[in-house]
Formats: structure tokens, C-alpha cells, sequence
């Protein structure tokens, strides 16, 4: 009866049920489905990348099951892909949205967004789908006097569900299995005694583990500040407030990028009175953002907040500040790398536009890479060495001075942390804490510390020592002053190793104290200080290889090479 009744139908009808049954068997829909912006992991496996997706419609011929085995034509939508624009593998490293997606053959395609720009659609295979990826090794200084912890989430450097979206840290179950170590409701272990611990991370079908230890030495980290400060002759010296700096620049934000694109120079003051006794010079602008329009949620906006940069080489990696955190003890945000040698004028403000041809634009993108959301502290604390970016993640709101400092080391070729440290330093006993948030790491073993000691009035030079998983912790000098009178708020600090100096920048001064690390010259001596004219733009970070230095500055970002400060 059924065959009967399909030789009766009219061709009309035919036709306008076997369209009906061909489309429903594709399983597209016929919409872009639309979900809430969200961080896309992308995973090691490459695929193709479209400009776009469309329903089109397509004329088919189709033959009927009857023994006249008539064709018809019939007329029915298909997804069609637009062009090859290239593989999904170019973008492992950026930092990848989205916000739609589109189905096509029972398959997911979600529409792109990388460092900010929009792109096109990837078939869903392309993230890393229910992947859990945290830091393998974690190692905790014995810290009786430690009221807080460790935050096992610190750990976590992604967590994704079934569609390779980003997962919060807060939605991933964490669970400690120790026969002396356990994890508090809060999710933070106790460094107070020895002991190792198996943390298990787990959402959904993502799971991974990390093995972390609290050191046996509970003396670990006691040292002596007894250096005798070198005294220093200054003038009263004040700098503005944040209240003055609150409306700086506000013109930037109505300019083109393209407008922007130009050189800037500073020439600053020295101690001598000589008015161009140094100079700095735009060398590179950074992208205004790397996040798409509407990035809300905090681990999804890559800002240009930038806190700390640190050069190697013509590797530049810079700490941006989710300043969505920054009354947060805990602050986070994101940390981005830049292969300089790829580096076109000023063009690479202009990334998150489609300013760039697209060419040129994955020119650039393939030179960046943005790290997972992750603890930064302060964020000026920041050194690199030929493979790892390390981070001392102390922030400058902290109200227990005896909780343990945590060094978090990232892997340049990923991005991503591979080890986090925790140590202490005290001048004889945790009533004395020296908690550093600023420091220059020279090496893979070796920080350079900066301390404020406001109550005697004077800056402690600390050298702080890796061997294995344990630190060593040395004062090397002092400086008897307060450098500036009315701010204590460090801006930069850094190590050059050609002249054997440190850099201590405050809003726009500069001044240069001997290291005395070679034994040529006194440790602690005020050699120069500098005043540049860049009001209202602060120094934010101070780097230096070699025998160069750099500084950052607000509003735009950029970073700016300084001449003749250091002959």
C-alpha cells in the first residue's frame, strides 16, 4: 500500500518530500547558533580555516524507488564553505574566541576570533576538547608562620569541556590525596609541614594530576639583612599621585592607530642638572587589546595593562594585568610573547583591526604568543632566559607578610607554566619578612630582589639563589634613602649586567645604583638619577640585556629603548 501510494503522488508532492527527507538527514541548521563569548583552546591536531559558511541552494537530480525510476529535481540548502584562508595550527599559540557556531553534517564549525580579530570558521576537532593541562611539579617552601597557602588552582593552566571552551578555574574539582597534606574547602594547601601530595583536577571527562611537595627545611630561607647602607645626599623628591594621572591621554583613545604610528622621545634630567643627560625612543607599540569586542568575563580579555616586560635576546614578553584584578591579592591576566625580530615599524598596534592585510596579519600572529589565564601578582617582577619566562607573583596589597612568594616558571615554547616555586625570606625569624615585588631573574637559578624597608628608610639588594627546589636568600647591598619622598611605589627594577647597575624607575624617574656585584664599584652607591618629561605617562616595567635597557609607558603602551644612560 505505502509503494502504491507513493506512485499516486503528484510530483509536486514528490519532489517536496524527498528535499524535506535529504535535509533532515544532514542534521545542519538552517541558523548560526549563538552562545556567549568564550576562550577556545586550540588543540595539537590542524584544520582547515574558512573565510565563511553558507546555505546555498543547490539544484540535485534524484531518481524515485518506483520501477519507473523517474528523476526529479530538487532544489535544497547546503552549507558551503568560502575560502582557504589556512590551517588552524597557525593559531596554536594566539589567543582564540568565539561566539557562534554552525552546523554542518552532524559537525561543529565555530567562528573564529584570534587575538582579537575576526577570522572565520574551524571545524570544533581543531580545540583541545575535554582537556585538562596543569603544572606537572609544584614545590612549597616549609612555612610554619604561612597562615594562607598554596592555591591548588594556581596549578591549572587550562581546563576545557566537550567543545574545547575554556572552563573557569572555580567549576574545576580539585581533590588532594596525602597522608599529611590536605586541601581546605577554599581549595588552598597548607605549606606549615613537610609532606607530598597527589592533586588530582577533574570537569566532565578532563582530568589530570600534579605532584606537589612541601620541602622538608623549615629553616629554609632564614638569612641576616646586615649590610651597612651606603648613606645618600638627596633632595626632597616627590612625584604625582594616581589621582593626577587619572585622565592622561584620554586623546589616544579617538585617534586611528595609524595616526598613532610614530616615534616618541623623552629627554630626561640627571643629577648634574645636565637637561639631556639621557633619552628614550619608541621602539615598539604594543596591540591595544587581544581579546575580541565584549571579552567581559576575566579570563577571556587579554589587556594592554601592561606591568612588567623583560627582553632576551630580541624575545620580548610583557605581564598584562587583567585590571578587572587589581584590588585582588591573587591578581591575574595574561602573559604575551613577541619574536621582535619580525617586528614592521608600529604596525603591530593595528593586530586586533583589519587594518593589516590578512597575510601580513598571520605574519604577525605567528610571532606572538599569549599564555592561559594565570597568577601575575604585581606583575612587574618578570625575567627570561633563552627557554623560560619566569614571574615572581607577589602583589603589592598582600596584608600577611609572612605568607610564602611564589616563582612561577613558563615555558617560551608554549607558554605555558611547567613549575611553580614557593620560598621565604626572613632577617632572622618571620617577624622580619622580606617580601619582594620587584625583581629581575639573570639567570635560570638566580634573582636579583629589590626590598623596601620604609620603617629604616632604605632599599635591600637581596640575591636569591635556586639549587634543585630549595633557595638561598643573601643581601647585597643597601641603599640609605627612600629615593623618592611622598611614593614608595616602584614601577621597575632591574640588573644590568654590562656596567654592574641596578634600575630603580619610579612614575618618570630613573636612578641608577651601583650593584657591586663584580667588586668595582660601591654596592648600594647612588650613581645618577634621571628625570624624564613624560608626564603623564608612567614607567610601567624595566628590562635590560646585555648593555641595553628598555622601558615601558602608558598610555599607549609601548616600549621605548634608553640612550646614554649607561656610558
Amino acid at each position: 500500500m505505502r509503494r502504491f501510494a507513493l506512485g499516486m503522488m503528484t510530483s509536486a508532492a514528490l519532489m517536496a518530500g524527498l528535499a524535506s527527507q535529504v535535509q533532515a538527514s544532514s542534521k545542519d541548521y538552517s541558523k548560526s547558533t549563538k552562545t556567549d563569548l568564550v576562550t577556545k583552546i586550540m588543540g595539537n591536531k590542524s584544520y582547515q580555516v574558512y573565510s565563511s559558511l553558507k546555505l546555498e541552494e543547490v539544484t540535485k537530480k534524484v531518481k524515485t524507488k518506483t520501477k519507473e525510476k523517474k528523476k526529479y529535481t530538487v532544489k535544497k540548502k547546503e552549507w558551503k564553505f568560502g575560502k582557504k584562508l589556512t590551517a588552524s595550527a597557525d593559531f596554536r599559540y594566539a589567543h582564540v574566541q568565539s561566539k557562534s557556531y554552525k552546523v554542518k553534517g552532524g559537525k561543529r564549525y565555530y567562528y573564529i576570533y584570534v587575538d582579537g580579530r575576526p577570522v572565520g570558521y574551524v571545524n570544533e576537532k581543531a580545540f583541545a576538547l575535554s582537556k585538562a593541562n596543569v603544572v606537572s611539579q609544584v614545590s612549597l617552601v616549609n612555612n610554619p608562620s604561612d597562615s594562607v597557602g598554596f592555591n591548588a588552582e594556581d596549578a591549572i593552566n587550562y581546563v576545557t569541556d566537550q567543545h574545547g571552551s575554556l572552563v573557569d578555574n572555580d567549576s574545576v574539582e580539585i581533590s588532594c590525596k596525602s597522608a599529611k597534606l590536605n586541601i581546605s574547602d577554599t581549595g588552598y594547601v597548607s605549606s606549615r609541614k613537610a609532606g607530598t601530595a597527589v592533586l588530582t583536577f577533574k570537569y566532565g571527562k578532563a582530568k589530570a594530576t600534579s605532584k606537589l611537595t612541601v620541602r622538608g627545611d623549615a629553616k629554609e630561607g632564614i638569612s641576616s639583612a646586615g649590610v651597612t647602607p651606603v648613606k645618600t645626599d638627596l633632595p626632597k623628591i616627590e612625584t604625582w599621585s594616581a589621582r593626577d594621572r587619572a585622565s592622561s591621554h584620554k586623546h589616544w583613545a579617538t585617534k586611528s592607530a595609524r595616526d598613532r604610528a610614530s616615534s616618541h622621545k623623552y629627554w630626561a634630567t640627571n643629577m648634574s642638572g645636565n637637561a639631556k643627560g639621557a633619552d628614550i625612543e619608541t621602539i615598539f607599540y604594543h596591540p591595544a587589546v587581544l581579546s575580541a569586542p565584549g571579552s567581559s568575563n576575566l579570563e577571556a580579555k587579554v589587556s594592554s595593562a601592561v606591568q612588567g616586560i623583560d627582553f632576551y635576546d630580541n624575545d620580548l614578553v610583557t605581564s598584562n594585568l587583567d585590571l578587572g584584578q587589581a584590588d585582588n591579592w591573587e591578581a591575574r591576566g595574561h602573559m604575551v610573547y613577541y619574536n621582535m625580530r619580525k617586528v614592521k615599524e608600529y604596525n603591530w598596534q593595528l593586530i586586533p583591526s583589519k587594518m593589516l592585510s590578512f597575510n601580513t596579519w598571520l605574519s604577525y600572529i605567528k610571532n606572538i604568543k599569549v599564555s592561559p589565564y594565570m597568577k601575575l601578582g604585581h606583575g612587574q617582577s618578570v625575567g627570561s632566559t633563552k627557554k623560560y619566562v619566569y614571574v615572581l607573583a607577589n602583589w603589592n596589597r598582600s596584608n600577611n607578610w609572612s605568607n610564602s612568594q611564589e616563582l612561577i616558571r613558563v615555558k617560551k615554547s608554549t607558554m605555558e607554566i611547567d613549575k611553580i616555586w614557593t620560598f621565604k625570606v626572613w632577617n632572622g625569624s618571620a617577624k622580619y619578612p622580606r617580601i619582594f615585588l620587584n625583581a629581575d631573574v639573570i639567570d635560570d637559578n638566580t634573582l636579583l630582589a629589590l626590598f623596601h624597608n620604609a620603617s629604616k628608610h632604605r632599599y635591600e639588594y637581596w640575591k636569591i639563589s635556586r639549587n634543585g627546589d630549595s633557595f638561598k636568600a643573601k643581601e647585597v647591598g643597601a641603599t640609605g634613602s627612600d629615593l623618592i619622598s611622598n611614593s614608595a611605589e616602584v614601577q621597575g627594577f632591574v640588573w644590568n649586567s654590562a656596567y654592574d647597575v641596578y634600575y630603580i624607575a619610579f612614575n618618570d624617574y630613573l636612578f641608577k645604583i651601583g650593584a657591586g656585584l663584580d667588586g668595582k664599584t660601591d654596592a648600594g652607591k647612588l650613581l645618577n638619577r634621571y628625570k624624564f618629561h613624560t608626564r603623564p605617562r608612567e614607567f610601567e616595567g624595566l628590562s635590560s640585556y646585555k648593555a641595553e635597557l628598555y622601558v615601558n609607558l602608558n598610555h599607549p603602551t609601548e616600549t621605548l629603548k634608553v640612550n646614554h644612560i649607561t656610558k
